[in-house]
């Protein structure tokens, strides 16, 4: 899909965690079906918390919308031999596309702690899954501002080389509101000879109190431009919720227009915002009916 020359479109669901959350999720999946993604991921909970709902809800996914569906897989919690039988499950699912990830450490604690017959780096679980299932298509994170953990960006980009010099087959960013990040990072990429597909992650905002969370959690910078139009319209959710599509959409529109081979979209299993901005795409030609 990456070499065809068309804009990818992806969708981020995460395994649902109660019934409610399970009928939200495949309202969401059914309601984007439409619009016929290219394919949707599916995310691994810490120390695969979430594996059987990840293996579960890919498969359901799958069967019922017909989606290419990518899990992610993380070392979080696992020893070699747990991630390979992992793997031989997602290739009798039929799955052939991984997000291939170091992942976050369980809750309540702050240090990542590789299993003692484990991985420690997300370069390590990509070079692993190329020894033993080399057909497997392999993506990998990537950070425009920077991995929170890392001290500089040269450092950051010098890991990331090494996951793509691995057997990574693209990339796809974290998510970021000012698309001038996500162009200079293109070009560092570049520069140290990171030929891959990078691939923008986009989350349309909800509200303030909501981007401002997230943007604590992997420390991405929010526009003042953004802030502003958020603050306006503070307290009326609907108004907020335009005002993320449209943020979003001035995004998506400029990043695909300067040649981005695509756009993921980080929806949060709704499908209200997803919807709003993938139409106003369609709408403007930009990505195919």
């Amino acid at each position: 899909m990456l070499t065809a020359g068309e804009p990818v479109f992806s969708v981020e669901f995460y395994p649902p965690k109660t019934e409610e959350g399970a009928r939200q999720m495949l309202r969401t999946a059914k309601s984007l079906s439409a619009f016929r993604p290219d394919f949707v991921s599916i995310t691994y909970g810490a120390g695969g918390s979430t594996r059987e709902r990840t293996l579960e809800y890919g498969e359901l996914m799958r069967d019922l919308f017909h989606f290419e569906v990518m899990p992610h897989l993380t070392c979080v919690g696992h020893s070699r031999d747990e991630l390979a039988a992992m793997l031989e499950r997602f290739q009798q699912a039929g799955f052939r596309n991984i997000m291939t990830l170091r992942g976050d450490p369980p809750k309540g604690k702050t240090d990542f702690q590789p299993h003692p017959d484990g991985l420690a780096h997300a370069s390590e679980l990509v070079a692993f899954i190329r020894e033993r299932f080399p057909h497997f298509c392999l993506g990998v994170a990537g950070y425009p501002e920077k991995h929170p953990e890392a001290p500089s960006l040269e450092s950051d980009l010098a890991h990331l080389k090494h996951k793509v010099d691995q057997g990574a087959d693209f990339i796809t960013t974290q998510l970021f509101f000012d698309n001038a990040d996500y162009f200079v990072f293109v070009d560092k990429c570049r520069a140290l000879g990171i030929e891959k597909p990078i691939i923008p992650g986009i989350l349309p905002a909800l509200s303030l109190d909501q981007v401002t969370k997230f943007c604590g959690f992997c420390q991405a910078k929010l526009p003042s431009g953004l802030v502003r139009r958020l603050e306006a319209v503070a307290g009326d959710e609907d108004a907020e919720r335009r005002v993320g599509v449209e943020w979003a959409h001035e995004q998506v529109k400029q990043l695909l227009e300067a040649g981005a081979p695509g756009v993921h979209l980080y929806i949060l299993n709704r499908s209200a915002s997803a919807i709003d901005l993938v139409q106003a795409l369609h709408n403007d030609g930009i990505l195919r009916a």
